[in-house]
Order: C-alpha cells, then structure tokens, then sequence
C-alpha cells in the first residue's frame, strides 16, 4: 500500500467512523488520566505505564477490527486493550490485583488477557508477542474462521531477532497478521537513531516481501485508512501488512520516570500534534456539535468512575488462588 493510497483512502473516511475512533480515544484519554491522577494522590499503587499520545494509533486500528479479531500487545499496552473493547471494570480490577479482574487479580498490569473481547495475549517480555501473533494467525488461516490477528509493538521492538523471524514467518505462509509497530521515536529511554540503523521501520518490509505502509500514527483519518486497508488484505488471504505509525510519547517510560532526556524541540512538537484535540477539532470542523462530543466524554467519565469504584470494592484473591491456573488438572494440597 503506497503512501499517496493511504492520503487517498485517509481522505474517504466517514464521519460516523471518525466519532467511534473519536469514542475510544476519548476513553483511552480519559482512563489514562484517570490512572495518573490516582498514582498522585496515593490511592492507587502500581507500576503504570502512561499512553499519553499514543491514543488515536490504536483507537482507529481497533475501529477496523472485528469483534472477533484478535489483539496481541503488550506491557505498554492499554491504549490497545480498551480500544479492543475490554469492559474497563475488570481491566481496573485486573490492574489493582482484584480477584474480579480479567486474570483474577494474579496478571496485574503486564499480563492483561480477556479472550471474550479477542486480547488475548499482554506480554511483559520485548518482542516476544510477535511470534505468538503468528500463532494464532496460523490458527485462524488452518480453521478458516476469517480472524485476522493485530499485534502492537515499539520500534525497540523490531531490533529483536523475535521480529525478524515473524514477519519471515508470516510473509512465507502468508498468515493473517496486521504488524503494527507504534514508533514513539523511544525504546525506552533510548532514542531510535541511537538503536536503529535503518532510517525506517517500514523500509525492513520489501526484505520479507512484505506489504507495508508508514503513516502519522496521530492522524485518525490516515491511520484508519492504512489499517482498514491491512485488515482487509489479510482477511482476503492476502498475507501480513506491517505499519509503522509514527506518533509520540507524551511522559515518561513509567509513571514517575523522568523525560529529561527527551529533546526539548521533539516535547514540543509532540504537544503541537496532540492527537486529541487533532481528532476533536477535525470532528468540529466537520459539523459534529461540541455537545455529541461533550456528551460523549461525560458518558466516559461515568464508564471510568464506575469502574474505579468497582475496582478498588473488589476483593483480593484468596490465597488458595495461588495453585490455580497454572496446570491443565489441579494438584490437591
């Protein structure tokens, strides 16, 4: 897919489609926010990891997804997950160790898996979720159910050799894997020149004889259009498509890490393409009235609260949860 097809496509993006982007972006936002001003009181205490700017990448790869289509990310991965639909009570009470939670309380943050909702795999290792993406790519294309498997990565992500292998894996037997790298110009605290010897991600494609695309990953429109246009070839049996979505990474690694390192010119760029207000201002512009969108993000913020308040009721596990789960047949004590 050639870039001046993304502009083309990006520019035939309806507005109904934008408001669903729109719709889950705004909870992305919003549950992050959420997050970090719980960590700042102290009522909260866990290792969060902010998506403050990477809101609209997987808002619109997600809009193009089947409910039944599966999502593999990882340990950054919120973003991901609620745009893939799981229901943010049990995603607050997976991530606050709750034994209502989507693992019962014993994945926490980095191991988010709701199967229901097609996340079925967070992964904390770098890397690792790729060839697990080819897995069940694998399994969709033996069955011939039609899913078609999205797996979110960094750029630090494509230097390990996990990477390399899937997206030779992939393109050989042509598996139904959407390869979506989120390129937030840091692995890390390591920037992508400093780690990176190829200039772009998506210029490693045409060795595997891949189908691939660059785009502003904070474009909405453009982004939807490169991943509607992914999902539709690999559900046609056209083989894997990599994406490399440029965006950026507001705040720190983790919560309470400090950015210094990060260029003062790359920060304020970051906030001039704010992928948020982007999104709201080009629904304005379309005609959409500030009170649907007004009424969308107070309809958020009840979603939010409801589910912090069931989150933090909750019950932790038992302690006879430890043995369980982890065999096919239980082992008596």
């Amino acid at each position: 897919m050639g870039l001046a097809k993304a502009a083309s496509d990006a520019a035939d993006v309806d507005t109904d489609t934008l408001l669903e982007i729109y719709r889950r972006t705004a909870l992305i936002n919003r549950t992050d926010e959420k997050f970090r001003a719980l960590l700042m009181s102290g009522t909260l205490r866990l290792v969060y990891y902010p998506v403050r700017g990477q809101e609209v990448v997987s808002a619109a790869m997600m809009t193009a997804l089947r409910p039944d289509d599966y999502l593999v990310t990882t340990y950054r991965g919120v973003h991901d997950q609620l745009a893939k639909g799981i229901p943010p009570k049990i995603l607050w009470a997976e991530f606050t160790g709750k034994a209502t939670g989507a693992c019962k309380g014993k994945g926490g943050p980095m191991h988010i898996t709701h199967p229901e909702t097609g996340v079925m795999v967070t992964t904390g290792i770098v890397g690792s979720g790729l060839p697990i993406a080819n897995g069940l790519g694998l399994s969709s294309l033996l069955k011939g159910d039609g899913r078609v498997t999205v797996v979110c990565f960094g750029d630090g992500s494509t230097n390990i050799g996990a990477f390399h292998e899937a997206m030779n894996m992939a393109s050989i037997w042509k598996l139904p894997v959407v390869f979506l790298c989120q390129n937030n110009r840091y692995g890390e605290h390591t920037a992508f020149a400093d780690s990176t010897s190829a200039g772009r991600i998506v210029d490693r494609a045409p060795g595997y004889g891949m189908n691939a695309v660059r785009v502003d990953g904070n474009d909405a429109s453009e982004m939807y259009a490169a991943a509607k246009a992914a999902v539709d070839r690999a559900r046609a049996g056209g083989g894997p498509t990599l994406i490399e979505a440029m965006t950026y990474r507001m705040l720190g690694h983790v919560f309470g890490s400090n950015a210094s390192y990060v260029p003062k010119a790359l920060q304020e760029e970051a906030v001039r393409e704010d992928p948020v207000p982007r999104l709201r201002q080009k629904l304005l512009d379309l005609q959409v009235p500030e009170a649907t969108l007004a009424g969308i993000e107070q309809a958020i913020d009840g979603v939010i609260a409801e589910a912090v308040e069931f989150a933090l009721s909750s019950p932790y596990p038992d302690i006879g949860e430890i043995r369980k789960d982890v065999l096919g047949q239980e082992i008596a004590a």
